[in-house]
């Protein structure tokens, strides 16, 4: 393993491998380093790491130093230079009458060189040419063929996807691509829309070449003949992805087509059987791990929206105590039905009325005022009309579980009806 950075020259150019020796360098650090062809600027792409032995094209070139202010300014002068001398250069083509398309320049850190990129049909004979640029720039000129996908990296651009090209993003070598590609792909074999703004096929039809000839061993070819679950048929249409084959089923009527998973088709080693010979059996059938059966939940009413809402609250645990002792309590319409509301609480002395006439006659019934002597009269009146049997655990075997006894059912209150209106004058006794 050896300790290298990566340093790259342009944008869209590849990083190279340089020795740090021993100079402290970061990632996105502009760099001073040697070449072949001498001293050059860069920028740091990746800062200090280990890389194999094989993949080092040694010699391995230093690092000079981290650029400073001058060397950034000597930079901005090559940049201006470059400018020019692409102007320069455009005019000179036209004036020769060469067929050719000037790319790029590129000056030399040093200003040793200057270096021409361009792209042609066929070889050009630009001796001439160079005459005339080295005697503008009185340095060593350079001129350099390049390719049109070489032209669209250095250019860059956006393709039919909307996002940069590849080429001039992270690509650093050219892998080829072929139409085979892209009818593996089942992709149209129109030009206009597999091609690329160079006018090649796009790069990135290799992209999923290999996925596709994965899925495509896995898969029958259009027009071969195979056993379904279905039955025999032809295969029609296949989608790769999907793993999904379209079949013609042999029918003595109509065409059936089927669309079956690749793993339920077997294709028939030499094609469709002569007439008369039976039909093979190649078919494996595979069984998928059925699932367990949840219990099937009971179907809970559905509650109906347009329901109107009840407005009485139900005694759920009086309801089911009733259903389980099967006792039903029967009323006389003549007896008073009272509100229970206060039935654990002492009755509490009522304010008389001196201005009313009928608070002061007594009630029939009634004793000394007590309001419970009436509903005890009605009560004896229904005692002996429907007598029951006494239980053996006394009066407490029909009233309600989980209900105490009314400490002040046996008790009785007297008031005094000619007593003043106030509550502090009434006396009771009992």
């Amino acid at each position: 393993m050896t300790e290298v950075i990566s340093v790259k020259f342009n944008s869209h150019g590849k990083a190279y491998y340089f020795d740090p020796s021993g100079v402290e360098v970061k990632t996105g650090d502009t760099v001073i380093v040697e070449t072949s062809k001498g001293l050059d600027i860069g920028e740091c792409a990746f800062g200090p790491h280990y890389v194999a032995d094989e993949s080092i094209i040694s010699p391995l070139k230093p690092v000079i130093r981290v650029a400073t202010e001058e060397d950034l300014h000597v930079s901005a002068l090559n940049k201006e230079r470059e400018k020019e001398a692409f102007n320069i250069c455009k005019e000179k083509i036209e004036a020769h009458g060469l067929d050719m398309k000037l790319v790029d320049v590129e000056c030399g850190f040093e200003g040793n060189k200057i270096l021409f990129f361009f792209t042609a049909d066929g070889r050009v004979d630009f001796r001439d040419l160079v005459k005339d640029l080295a005697a503008v720039f009185r340095t060593r000129i350079e001129l350099r063929q390049i390719g049109v996908r070489d032209e669209t990296k250095m250019l860059g651009g956006l393709g039919i996807c909307g996002r940069p090209y590849c080429c001039n993003q992270f690509l650093n070598d050219f892998q080829p691509v072929s139409t085979r590609m892209a009818k593996t792909q089942s992709m149209s074999l129109n030009p206009t829309k597999i091609s690329g703004s160079c006018g090649r096929l796009m790069c990135c039809l290799r992209y999923e070449q290999d996925a596709y000839e994965d899925l495509l061993k896995t898969i029958p070819k259009i027009g071969a003949f195979v056993q379904t679950s279905k039955g025999y048929g032809s295969v029609i249409q296949t989608n790769v992805l999907r793993q999904k084959v379209k079949v013609r089923i042999d029918n003595e009527g109509e065409d059936d087509f089927k669309v079956i998973d690749a793993a339920e088709v077997a294709t028939v080693p030499g094609g469709r059987p002569k007439p008369g010979e039976p039909m093979p059996h190649v078919l494996k059938v595979v069984v998928k791990a059925a699932d367990e059966e949840e219990p099937e939940k009971p179907e809970e009413p559905v509650a109906d929206p347009w329901e109107a809402p009840s407005l009485f609250a139900e005694n759920a645990e009086t309801e089911t105590e009733k259903q389980e002792d099967g006792e039903e309590k029967s009323f006389s319409d003549n007896s008073p039905r009272t509100p229970d509301l206060n039935k654990h609480q002492p009755l509490k002395p009522r304010p008389q009325h001196n201005n009313i006439k009928n608070h002061n006659q007594p009630m029939p019934g009634i004793k000394h005022g007590n309001p419970d002597s009436a509903q005890d009269a009605n009560s004896d009146e229904l005692q002996a009309r429907n007598p029951q049997k006494p239980h053996p655990n006394g009066d407490t075997a029909n009233r309600p579980k989980g209900k105490p006894q009314n400490p002040n059912r046996n008790k009785k209150h007297y008031y005094n009806n000619k007593s003043k209106t106030t509550p502090g004058n009434q006396n009771s006794s009992t």
